[in-house]
């Protein structure tokens, strides 16, 4: 079955839009995994606006359940990686200013430098995972940096799923299955929900892990952490 990460950006959003340890992030973290997530997904940025730095080092050693940093892989966020040594870390090419993450990496052009990071983190046993857009190409050159996996960036799944559910869904399936055969496990996420999850999951049944935040939380506001974690798995469970 595919892997649930709950990425726990937005409960830190909220707290630090009036300070103090309101929400508190390790308690969301050990809540999250209590109720069945199998891994925790963070991702700091440089002016720390959602997940802090201090996060990280403080939610690392209490939990369980598998540890997934996200980010750009700038010189900070490479030293907290090596610090803190997470399960995996997926490398991210947003910019400082980025809203949220709004597009995968050209694995062509920057070939050189994802493969001198990924080596880095693999000599520290750290998975690695390269956030790429459904693009065959840049699929066959992430496949050379050497890397563990991808993740697709699946927005534009998800924009286009209401529309035409199989067009939305055929590139990324193909750059999934282009992955698998070159020996890549693939993970999944963003703008993933309940209204489009399961379908993606059917399709692309080897997806090893899909990590979810925005719509989860806001889910949760209405249906409760606990509730909305269990109908997320239940996206998951295909026959």
């Amino acid at each position: 079955m595919t892997l649930l990460s709950v990425n726990i950006n937005k409960i830190a959003t909220i707290r630090n839009s009036r300070g103090g340890h309101i929400p508190n992030v390790l308690e969301a973290a050990l809540n999250c995994e209590k109720f069945g997530a199998q891994g925790i997904t963070v991702h700091p940025r440089p002016d720390e606006r959602h997940i802090r730095y201090s996060d990280v080092y403080e939610i690392r050693p209490q939990i369980t359940a598998e540890f997934n940093i996200e980010g750009n892989p700038n010189p900070r966020f490479v030293n907290l990686v090596l610090e803190v040594k997470p399960d995996q870390v997926t490398l991210v090419p947003d910019t400082h200013d980025a809203i949220t993450s709004n597009q995968g990496w050209d694995t062509r052009k920057h070939n050189s430098l994802l493969t001198d990071f990924v080596k880095e983190f693999q000599q520290h046993k750290i998975r690695t995972s390269i956030f790429v857009d459904a693009n065959q190409a840049m699929v066959e050159y992430a496949a050379k940096t050497g890397t563990n996996r991808i993740e697709l960036y699946t927005e534009l799944y998800a924009t286009n799923y209401s529309k035409n559910r199989e067009a939305a869904a055929a590139p990324f399936i193909k750059a999934a299955e282009l992955a698998h055969s070159l020996g890549m496990a693939v993970n999944a996420g963003h703008d993933l929900n309940l209204e489009n999850l399961r379908y993606l999951a059917e399709n692309i049944p080897f997806i090893a892990e899909v990590s979810i935040g925005h719509a989860l939380i806001s889910d949760a506001l209405y249906l409760g952490l606990e509730k909305t974690i269990q109908l997320y798995l239940e996206q998951l469970k295909i026959n």
